[in-house]
Parts: C-alpha cells; structure tokens; sequence
C-alpha cells in the first residue's frame, strides 16, 4: 500500500473557520481550528502519533510492544486508534467522570480499558493521581511501555503541523492564541509555531474557573473534559504565556451549545471554554487583529454528557 494513503496520513489538515455570530460587535476577527476533523474526531491524534513515533523510533515501544496511559479520554482514543493502525496493544486507565462515548471508542478500536470510578463523575486531582498511578503499575510489565503524556517531551512536537496549518490558513495573521490547558502540550506547541512567525503573538491559557491552580488558586471539581488536571502539569512554562483566563463549566457548556445552534460548529466543553476566553481578548483588541483559537474535538463525543444531553 502507498504510504500516502496509510490511514495515519488522515491527520491534520483541519479546516479553519472565522466565527460570525458569537463574535461581538467590534471585535477582532475570530479563527477557529476544526480538530474534529482529524480521524479520531480530536486534535489528540496529533499527538499520540507524536509520542508514539518517536517511541518506536527510539527502541522505548517494541514491536508488537504495549502502549500503557492514563487518560481523560480523548488521548486515550488517539492512542488506541494510533496501536491499531501500527499493531501495538493498548492498556488504557480513565475514569467514569469522562463520557461515555470516550470510553466505548477506546475499547472499538481495541484497547483494553481500566475505569477507576470517581464517585460523583466530576474531575478532581485525586482522580486524575489515582488514575495515573494504576498505569504506572500496569506500565511495570515486562513489553509494556509507559507513554506519560503530562511528562512526554514528545508530545508537543505533534502540534507543529496545527501551528503551521492555523497560520497559512488565516492568511499570515495570527495576533493573539489562546487555548486550554491540559497537559500544555497543545498550547506550547501551537504557540512555538505561531511565535516564529509572529514574534509579538499573544498566548493565552484557560483553565477551569472552579480549579485555578495555573493561576495559583486552589483545586477543585470540574466538568471541562480534558483540562483542568488539579495540579500543574510538568511540561508547563508559565514564561512563554501572558495570561491565564479562568472559565467556568456552566460558561463553557452554554458557549459550547451557541456554538452549534450560531455557528453550526459540533464540538465539547473544552471548545466552549476557548472560545468563551478568545471573545473576551477579541474585544480586547477590537477590529484588524486576528485571534486562533482551537476546537478540541468533536460534539459526537458529549451527547451522553450534561452538555448535550438535555440541550
């Protein structure tokens, strides 16, 4: 088979779009990356073919070797997805707090799925520790190797290409970035990209209003899937971003669904919360500027979820 049409070549090349509806009067021009677009319908296949890749490159993963991560959700997909196109075996911990359509979709693509209940389905840094060291014990196996997204320097690289994509794609302008953070690696990476070509880019990071430790407050429980771990994650660099915004789940879950009745943009929480906080910067910078921000995934994924359950 050629390998320009090995399914791995499906990711990236994401659509850019400029938001219309939700934007205010006034405002900087708003554009946003559509990473439901890649094959897992999240941004995550980026880089969990990163860290996989370079894994395998390096003698870490073994042929026929096992991948082992504590996941969210939407990475541990990516990566079940990316094990069944190389015939790597997955062992993958997350969490009821996480929809279930992320955790249906690892075990379709073959992973093999430890859940650790989280009592009352919300995102606390308790549950993000305890699902991080029971991969640590599964990853003690002999062919096992532990990919550890929130210490893999790998990761970031996988956000490059997005970097390159969003600033070709909005013509040479980007003024302002602005994305949540999870594990950093997207931010930091979009943004490494971003500031080559403009050195004076603006870099803003979200977290959830409800756990501001990237802001130095305290933890607490969320429903943003995917960001807002309850502690500060390794790979952060606080010197390469110029400000934190603060969102709240109720915000983002009600920007979430402006944005598919507006904008006819399907995608989750996450999405709403970069898109609530690259409002608030747009009127900041009025017309002329141009603000990139990034859907995470795609709605497909919450439709069991408070978001668009009863929506």
């Amino acid at each position: 088979m050629s390998g320009d049409l090995h399914v791995l070549s499906a990711i990236g090349g994401t659509p850019l779009v400029a938001l219309r509806r939700v934007v205010h009067a006034g405002s900087a021009r708003v554009v946003l990356k559509l990473e439901g677009a890649n094959p897992t319908g999240s941004m995550k296949d980026r880089v969990a073919r990163a860290m996989v890749a370079a894994a395998a490159a390096d003698g870490r993963l073994k042929p026929g070797g096992t991948v082992v991560e504590y996941t969210g959700g939407s990475t541990g997909v990516s990566l079940a997805f990316i094990c069944a196109a190389l015939g790597y075996r997955a062992r993958l911990v997350s969490s009821d707090a996480f929809s279930e359509e992320k955790l249906r979709s690892m075990v379709a693509y073959g992973a093999e799925l430890t859940v650790i209940p989280s009592g009352d389905r919300r995102i606390t840094e308790t549950l993000i520790r305890s699902m991080i060291a029971r991969a640590q014990e599964i990853a003690r196996e002999p062919g096992h190797w532990a990919c550890d997204q929130l210490g893999n320097r790998d990761g970031e690289s996988g956000y490059h290409g997005l970097g390159e994509e969003m600033w070709e794609q909005a013509g040479g302008r980007i003024d302002a970035f602005v994305q949540s953070v999870g594990s950093a690696h997207s931010l930091h990476g979009t943004a490494h990209v971003l500031r080559r070509h403009n050195p004076k880019l603006h870099v803003a990071a979200v977290e959830p209003a409800e756990s501001p430790v990237l802001s130095g407050g305290t933890p607490g429980s969320h429903r943003i899937e995917g960001i807002g771990i309850g502690f500060v994650p390794a790979l952060w660099r606080r010197d390469e971003v110029h400000e934190i915004l603060t969102v709240s789940t109720e915000d983002a879950n009600d920007m979430a669904r402006r944005l598919a009745r507006e904008e006819a943009v399907f995608a989750g929480t996450s999405t709403g919360a970069n898109v609530v906080a690259a409002l608030r910067i747009a009127r900041r910078l009025g017309p002329g500027a141009t603000v990139g921000a990034i859907a995470v995934d795609s709605g497909l994924r919450y439709l069991s979820t408070e978001l668009y359950r009863n929506a």
